[in-house]
């Protein structure tokens, strides 16, 4: 049997399929999320089932998760992100004990017992400036990508210290430290910093080995460093990042 699990994230949309009996990936594939959530899902859903080949009569379940998992009426059931990130990890990593993952809008830090289960897990939702949001602001006041970041940080000499908290003010202080003078690679480089720390404050002192990185900000070189360093940890970007939710949000089906 094949599952498909959608993650309907804040700034995109993942699928995933997955054959139940050998827990292979068959297809995967994301867009940009827009106003018409559903309709945008459903059609990258029924893109990769012509793809496989695969009928949906032939499906278990179709599961939503992620920030928008309750728009995605086609679905048979919805999950958490929480349960679909510690799923989808804990199929490529068994041994894994702290999950990082770092979206568009929020941020989470989850613990996992030996067996897989989340034992608790920390969440910012309340502000952008430990999110993807900030870099892709960040970018664009520099006029780059968010695929440029991490290479354009590797030029700092000495990275900038932002203060703000909150993504508007930090902006504000980024086009203050422009006007200064300020090196584009010292302010990514201390963006870079400010994210790691904001996540860092919010997973406290309860981080165990090993250490997960997933999220499409897990994608961006360099960041995956700063969070070894304010964790204090070693951390791994998880296999295909972006899809972990998706992966996990498939995975439910195969229990009862």
């Amino acid at each position: 049997m094949i599952s498909a699990g959608i993650d309907a994230g804040s700034r995109s949309i993942k699928v995933v399929l997955l054959d139940l009996d050998t827990h292979q990936v068959l297809a995967c594939g994301q867009t940009n999320q827009g106003v018409h959530q559903e309709a945008l899902a459903q059609d990258l859903f029924l893109h990769l089932l012509e793809q496989t080949g695969v009928d949906q009569s032939n499906l278990r379940g179709i599961i939503a998760t992620g920030y928008g998992r309750n728009l995605i009426g086609f679905a048979d059931t919805t999950v958490t992100e929480i349960t679909c990130h510690a799923r989808g990890v804990c199929h490529t990593v068994p041994s894994a004990r702290t999950i990082v993952e770092i979206g568009g809008q929020d941020s989470k830090c989850i613990r996992l017992n030996g067996d897989g289960t989340v034992r608790d897990f920390a969440m910012n939702d309340r502000c952008a400036a430990g999110t993807g949001r900030f870099l892709e602001v960040v970018a664009a006041r520099l006029g780059v990508t968010l695929d440029a970041l991490g290479a354009l940080a590797k030029h700092a000499k000495s990275p900038a210290h932002i203060s703000s908290t909150c993504v508007v003010f930090a902006e504000t202080e980024i086009i203050g430290l422009l006007a200064s003078g300020a090196a584009p690679a010292d302010i990514v480089a201390g963006v870079l910093i400010a994210v790691s720390t904001r996540v860092g404050a919010m997973a406290g002192r309860h981080v165990e080995d090993p250490v997960l990185f997933t999220g499409g900000v897990a994608l961006i070189p360099g960041m995956v460093d700063c969070l070894k360093e304010t964790l204090g940890h070693p951390v791994c970007v998880a296999p295909e990042p972006q899809f972990t939710g998706a992966l996990g949000a498939a995975l439910t089906s195969a229990s009862p």
